[in-house]
């Protein structure tokens, strides 16, 4: 089979296609034919060397698929043949990979899809979905004004969504360019400022009647962080997540406790547990065939070109979710 591997941290350009043997179904495990696979910023990062952690090289990338299973193991009911599945490999034994026409894993892991919903939107709801879904658990947006960074983007459009559906007072979201605001605004949020603009933040501080928000999801981190916390409201949340990307110094600390501010850390992979899992990934599938939450794909690409996904992606181009096509 084609898969796609690094074996060098740089550029897109060291994202190269390998031949590798087709992975057979051990006891216990599917063999999925990967009809879908997501690409993510932390990917990017990874690829780079610039993420919270440096992997072993060399590196097969991919850490979410939806596909067909093809093929059963030991133990495992047959009747999944042939069925539409989503693949989240990032809580498997083997985590990685997905950037690929065939993967294993635990048959237990394996979600099943909605008839209306398509591989491309399954993989945008996996990481990306439970990004957004656990954020607003840790800090839930009911009846406070909220601030999204990076708003066209995979996580942020789905936060935008999912905030004003669980009655955030007013969602504010950030975007670079008329195009990726206006596309915010059409998901449902309240004021969209164009963060390309040199004052975006005092536009930011208009827009919540100069109170400051109540809480900010921070997906972006870097210097932008230092600028959310400046419209932080008294006593408002941020919640920092972007691991590796965290440069708030000191005396920003200390500034917060004296506005009674909060910062809270998120990180993905230790609230997922099997069973919620799979509830959490149902309820996010059942939102969007029904049409109550709208996945935008902003990017399809055949799997030899992974590195035009990851440049796309690196250059902040893309609105909504990246896919690969093996």
């Amino acid at each position: 089979m084609k898969a796609i591997q690094f074996s060098r941290f740089g550029g897109p350009d060291v994202l190269e296609v390998v031949d590798a043997p087709t992975p057979v179904a051990g006891p216990g495990e599917v063999l999925v034919k990967v009809g879908a696979a997501g690409v993510n910023f932390f990917e990017v990062l990874m690829r780079a060397d610039r993420y919270a952690v440096t992997p072993s090289l060399p590196v097969f990338p991919g850490v979410e698929v939806a596909g067909t299973v093809e093929a059963v193991g030991e133990g495992v009911n047959r009747r999944l043949l042939g069925s539409r599945v989503a693949a989240p490999l990032f809580v498997s034994a083997r985590p990685f990979g997905g950037y690929a026409q065939y993967v294993t894993i635990d048959a237990g892991l394996v979600v099943p899809l909605p008839g209306a919903l398509s591989f491309e939107d399954a993989t945008a709801l996996m990481v990306q979905g439970l990004t957004a879904l656990h954020l607003l658990r840790q800090s839930p947006p009911a009846g406070r004004t909220v601030l999204v960074p990076a708003a066209a983007g995979g996580v942020g459009s789905l936060l935008v969504q999912l905030a004003k559906g669980q009655g955030a007072r007013r969602v504010i979201a950030l975007a670079g360019g008329t195009s990726r605001r206006d596309f915010a605004l059409a998901l449902g949020a309240d004021l969209a400022i164009d963060t390309s603009e040199a004052d975006w933040p005092a536009r930011g501080r208009e827009a919540s009647d100069g109170l400051g928000v109540g809480t900010v999801y921070d997906t972006v981190g870097g210097a932008l962080t230092k600028q959310f916390l400046d419209l932080l409201a008294p006593g408002g949340e941020l919640l920092f997540a972007a691991l590796g990307r965290f440069r708030l110094s000191a005396s920003d600390l200390e500034a917060m406790i004296g506005r009674n501010q909060s910062l809270k850390g998120f990180a993905l992979l230790p609230l997922l547990f099997p069973d919620s899992l799979r509830t959490d990934l149902l309820q996010l599938f059942d939102l969007a065939a029904s049409g109550r939450l709208k996945v935008t794909i902003g990017g399809r690409f055949p799997l030899h070109q992974a590195g035009e996904a990851h440049r796309l992606l690196e250059e902040r181009r893309a609105t909504g979710k990246v896919v690969l096509l093996p």
